[in-house]
């Protein structure tokens, strides 16, 4: 059974529903956010965990721990999640938490590997699937693969490529782990 943390638009969240595969609850962030939508169109369980509303990221993150394990949630993968964990949900998740990022590991890691990508001048970027550890984008690589940087790229059609990638990438890896 598979919980989805996401952030934003949701269209890694919405990959893994194509592909059939077990979503069983979906956690943001951040109210109102199209992947929340994207999940309760598929009659998936949504909640929002703002840090804002907790004492402290801690308390936070020890209550969406919480709620995934009332989901039966085995495998947690974050599709788009903007924050790092603390302690207490690596006390129950650790080991089972999988994420995606948009350029190779661990040469581009951050919030802006596609914009990083880009100002350094590379010729080539990847969709890269890792396990997540308790440091930025330092988990073990799962997964990649290659994404050229074309000579007239933006951020825009370099994201498009590279989340192409990361819509059939994903679901795939994901599927391998649920089978294990």
């Amino acid at each position: 059974m598979i919980g989805v943390l996401v952030s934003g638009e949701g269209t890694n969240l919405q990959a893994l529903l194509d592909a059939g595969l077990p979503v069983v609850a979906v956690a943001s962030n951040r109210p109102g956010v199209r992947a929340l939508q994207r999940a309760e169109a598929a009659g998936v369980p949504t909640a929002v965990f703002d840090a804002h509303d907790y004492a402290s990221r801690e308390e936070r993150d020890a209550a969406l721990a919480e709620w995934l394990r009332d989901h039966d949630v085995e495998l947690v993968v974050c599709a788009g999640y903007m924050h790092l964990f603390r302690k207490p949900f690596f006390d129950h998740y650790g080991g089972r938490i999988v994420n995606t990022h948009s350029a190779p590991l661990p040469a581009f890691p951050g919030a802006h590997p596609i914009e990083d990508v880009l100002a350094a001048g590379v010729d080539e970027t990847a969709a890269t699937v890792h396990y997540v550890d308790e440091g930025m984008d330092t988990g073990p690589v799962i997964a990649a693969e290659h994404v050229p940087v074309l000579p007239d790229d933006t951020v825009e059609t370099l994201r498009e490529r590279v989340q192409a990638v990361e819509h059939r990438l994903l679901p795939k890896v994901v599927r391998e782990l649920c089978a294990r």
